[in-house]
């Protein structure tokens, strides 16, 4: 499975983005999917995880703020992000669960966010 993250952006502090990750095939049977995000040269740090028949998880620099979700039937995930922050920038990647259990293993190609006046 090939995952395709777009809708990053420049954006001004107190705005919204959608973020989209589409995937070459079916996400049906991909238990957990989930949004990471890189800001400069930290580690790359779970901001959202969605799993089939659970309810979404959502790092504290997000609850709130960020809401993740999944379309199985358009095998694609989202990632609704509103009251950005300069603190969100960063760029943001789309993983998914193998079927082997191991997550993160597949791996979107990145998209920047940028937040700033």
């Amino acid at each position: 499975v090939q995952l395709q993250a777009c809708g990053g952006g420049l954006v001004q502090p107190g705005g919204s983005l959608r973020l989209s990750c589409v995937a070459s095939g079916s996400i049906a049977s991909i238990p957990a999917m989930g949004w990471y995000r890189q800001i400069s040269e930290k580690p790359r740090e779970l901001i959202a995880t969605v799993i089939n028949g659970r309810s979404p998880n959502y790092a504290d620099s997000v609850k709130g703020r960020f809401t993740i979700s999944r379309d199985n039937a358009k095998n694609t995930i989202y990632l609704q992000m509103n009251n950005l922050q300069p603190d969100d920038t960063a760029v943001y990647y789309c993983a998914g669960e193998s079927d082997f259990g191991l997550f993160p293993y597949y791996w979107g190609q990145g998209t920047q966010v940028t937040v700033s006046s």
